[in-house]
């Protein structure tokens, strides 16, 4: 029987955001996944606290880091990859469909210095792929839906699966950004849930669903299908399509979403410094 990995999590409540430090205890080899750089919106500073906090543990392990996982281009917070690859000199990763969603934001921001090509990752991987970490294996699931990009993670018995679906009282992910739809992310749940019954299941968000006062982001997929209040057993395309859809047209755009894309399509770094050093975001400007 495969070990299970050793994993440790830290939340960033003001992203609502979960970094995972997932670790093989055979050979202390490791994978960061959805690292978090902390950002002030209202001052335009940004600092390494949330990464300082794994990379903390890192060192108490002793453990090496090889790969930095992202499982999509986020819109609620920025990637501190660079700072974390700059400090383990790990490898940058995120599932291939990034090029569409470079292609769809590069012209949202008109942001010529942005690549169409995934290359400001050191790795672009594809649905059924193999990463090795230590004695484990991460298998890539790509997951469409919430974006064209997302995918999860496998490693034994746990998938880290993104924004793809939330704790059972919270639902699952939004399907109203560029690229997204909401009948494409029904069939990636359907595939998240067909996994064994006892797979773990890591959230990338939790958001605290009415009714509970903590925190949470495990489950199991035999959880989330008795359970998820969007699509538990029984729940079919068509009426999940409609929830999601009349879901969505409610929700207000996150309050990161601006800074966050322009920042993550070009894998965590900020756009090029103009004349007097300084990197500016863009927020495009529509009257109506």
């Amino acid at each position: 029987m495969t070990a299970s990995p050793t994993i440790d999590a830290f939340f960033d409540e003001a992203t609502f955001t979960v970094t995972y430090l997932v670790s093989d205890a055979a050979t202390g080899r490791a994978a960061i996944i959805d690292p978090v750089r902390d950002y002030d919106h209202k001052s335009g500073k940004a600092s390494t606290a949330s990464a300082d906090r794994v990379l903390a543990r890192v060192r108490e392990r002793n453990l090496t880091v090889d790969w930095i996982l992202e499982t999509h281009a986020h819109a609620d917070h920025l990637t501190a990859a660079p700072y974390l690859q700059a400090q383990t000199a790990a490898k940058t990763v995120i599932g291939e469909h990034i090029r569409a969603v470079q292609t769809i934001f590069k012209a949202v921001f008109n942001a010529a210095d942005v690549r169409e090509d995934g290359g400001e990752f050191d790795r672009l991987v594809r649905d059924g792929e193999r990463l090795a970490l230590g004695s484990l294996e991460i298998e890539v699931m790509h997951l469409p839906g919430h974006t064209p990009a997302d995918v999860a993670y496998r490693i034994a018995d746990a998938v880290f699966v993104g924004d793809t679906i939330f704790m059972p009282d919270y639902g699952t992910a939004r399907a109203d950004f560029p690229g997204g739809d909401a009948a494409t992310l029904y069939r990636s749940i359907r595939r998240l849930l067909s996994l064994p019954a006892a797979t773990r299941l890591f959230m990338c968000h939790d958001y605290k669903a009415p009714g509970r006062d903590h925190f949470a982001w495990e489950s199991t997929v035999a959880e989330e299908r008795a359970h998820n209040v969007h699509v538990h057993d029984g729940v079919d395309e068509a009426a999940f399509v409609a929830l999601r859809t009349k879901r969505d047209a409610t929700l207000a755009a996150p309050m990161l979403l601006l800074p966050s894309v322009q920042v993550n399509i070009r894998a965590g770094n900020l756009p090029p410094p103009e004349a007097n050093g300084v990197s500016y975001l863009k927020i495009p400007v529509r009257l109506t």
